[in-house]
């Protein structure tokens, strides 16, 4: 009967133990967790910081400006062709800019800007449009360009809508 009652004696020991090792760990890593919490969220930190504006004595920059397109006419131009079948391309664009006081400067420019695009593209080999890299180096040549002319303005993409060669 004594190694029965010995028995009982003998688990209850090992889930003490186990409670204490459970408790010496789980309680300083709560703790830990619980003041990097309150240190985090600015409690102990004692004020909040001043607004941006307050901290340096002067106002707050400015909101963002948003951009604003500029319908550019449709193109017809024909291009520079090795054979005697003449090839045109037909090109309807936009013109993207930060701001409406840009839009209505490129706008005062917009004749200059189809009158150099058009040049542009007439100089141009069917070969140099194939492709999305050829895409790609149309839209940054216009780009540079219309930057040119349209100089205080800034001109931030030019956008295809259409692009046909034939």
């Amino acid at each position: 009967m004594a190694s029965k009652a010995e028995a009982p004696a003998e688990e209850e020991a090992p889930k003490k133990g186990g409670k204490k090792k459970l408790l010496l760990i789980a309680l300083p890593v709560l703790l830990v967790g619980g003041g990097a919490g309150v240190w985090f969220s600015g409690l102990l930190g004692g004020a909040p910081p001043p607004p941006p504006e307050q901290a340096s004595g002067e106002p707050a920059p400015p909101p963002p400006r948003l951009p604003a397109f500029v319908q550019v006419p449709d193109i017809t131009a024909n291009l520079n062709a090795a054979g005697r079948r003449p090839t045109f391309i037909r090109l309807r664009s936009q013109i993207e800019v930060l701001g409406q006081e840009d839009a209505a400067a490129l706008q005062t420019a917009l004749p200059r800007i189809v009158d150099l695009f058009t040049t542009y593209l007439r100089e141009m080999r069917p070969e140099e449009l194939r492709g999305s890299a050829g895409t790609h180096r149309l839209r940054e040549e216009l780009m540079a360009r219309a930057n040119i002319i349209a100089h205080p303005a800034r001109v931030t993409d030019v956008l295809f809508q259409e692009i046909l060669v034939q």
